[in-house]
């Protein structure tokens, strides 16, 4: 059970389900229950139903458009030996589904609701429904499958009334025959990138656990002849928007090379922008695993990371690129300590891995190996299918 699903994927959580619904379709009989309009109903054998909002909900606050989705969903999940929800969007649907078809529920566990405090400001009261969603469907679940071990560090200090034992750890994946190096030109041209200069790259959502506004604020600080590439989607609210479009164009009266993206890439133009990475900028200041950094791997980018929640076990300091310290607030927001020490740490990793192409270049090289050796989606799945054996038992 999922929110997103190909082909309508907006985060690591719609990547991670498509992937997995890839590999495990030849090892199980899997049927996926996603929100949305109506999509093709095989994917790589898996069978697809859709749900949409019930039109009585309309005009509902979203977090009750999504307890209405999963009760839509519950007769779908009928003749099932197990459910396997991702995100909080259908974690309620999988602890119904789990009630009422008395079978085991397994959840994947992508981020926190405790942890995203500023969702507040996109859903109002939903987002203590949400909260409540989460942590109902935690403590309840037969098995929570964590993907970084910071991330099961996360469950049981948000909840401390889930059971250690049934917290396990699969890392999230990455597809190294579909994300390959490209060291053509033509789409990072069209796209405004001058490839004989160094760039920095992001790539991903304009949401607050993003810590975009920090990367603008260490753009500033970058040799002049780098250019910082923006892969951005829509910001999650106006006033966060308008923030971050403040101080781009704050950024663009400073320097030239200011290029902005602001669609969803194809995944061949995106592999392009990868490839010729100089170093690829993660400032999240909340981040369970990162997928965007294993992706940023496979295709030879060296990667500058905030050292925060999952990234230090996808990003090898020294080797595959530099995490950057991060001491933060315990408040849930994971603000920076001293935001302006964050900015300028951050700025010097990038200076330092722009400054040097030759080692930045190794770097990449080595975070490919990387994403090869330890994040195959098969090795995941294998794993994943040892989490439902032990609930079947």
């Amino acid at each position: 059970m999922t929110k997103e699903f190909p082909p309508a994927i907006y985060g690591g959580a719609g990547v991670h389900v498509a992937e997995l619904s890839r590999v495990l379709a030849d090892k199980v009989d899997l049927r996926v229950h996603a929100f949305g309009a109506d999509r093709p109903a095989d994917f790589h054998g898996a069978t697809v139903r859709s749900y949409a909002v019930p039109a009585s909900l309309n005009e509902a606050n979203p977090a009750v458009q999504t307890l209405g989705v999963d009760l839509e969903m519950l007769a779908g999940i009928e003749g099932a030996d197990l459910v396997h929800s991702h995100t909080w969007y259908a974690n309620m649907g999988g602890h119904l589904a789990g009630l009422l078809h008395n079978i085991p529920h397994v959840l994947s566990a992508h981020s926190l609701e405790p942890l995203r405090p500023w969702k507040a400001e996109q859903l109002g009261g939903g987002y203590a429904v949400s909260s409540w969603v989460e942590k109902t469907a935690y403590e309840a679940a037969a098995a929570i499958i964590a993907v970084s071990a910071g991330m099961r560090n996360d469950i049981l200090r948000s909840y401390p009334n889930v059971d250690p034992d049934k917290v396990k750890v699969v890392h999230n994946g990455i597809d190294v025959e579909l994300w390959q190096r490209d060291e053509n030109d033509d789409a990072v041209r069209a796209l405004g990138i001058d490839p004989s200069r160094p760039s920095v790259v992001f790539v991903g959502r304009i949401t607050r656990q993003k810590g975009v506004p920090y990367l603008l604020r260490a753009a500033k600080l970058l040799p002049p002849e780098v250019q910082v590439v923006l892969c951005a989607g829509a910001a999650d609210t106006p006033e966060l928007g308008a923030e971050v479009n403040a101080l781009i164009e704050d950024l663009r009266a400073e320097r030239d090379g200011v290029v902005l993206i602001e669609r969803m890439l194809p995944r061949n133009e995106l592999i392009q922008v990868l490839s010729h990475a100089t170093a690829f900028a993660c400032p999240s200041i909340y981040e369970p695993l990162g997928i965007v950094n294993l992706e940023a791997m496979a295709c030879g980018a060296a990667v500058v990371a905030s050292a925060t929640g999952g990234i230090p076990e996808v990003v090898d300091h020294g080797v595959t690129g530099t995490l950057v310290p991060l001491e933060q607030v315990q408040d849930g927001t994971g603000t920076p300590l001293d935001p302006e020490k964050f900015v300028q740490d951050f700025a010097a990793a990038l200076t330092e891995t722009v400054s040097d192409p030759a080692r930045a270049r190794k770097q990449g090289e080595a975070g490919r190996r990387r994403a090869e050796e330890h994040f195959s989606w098969h090795s995941i799945a294998e794993t994943t299918l040892e989490v439902y054996r032990s609930v079947l038992k």
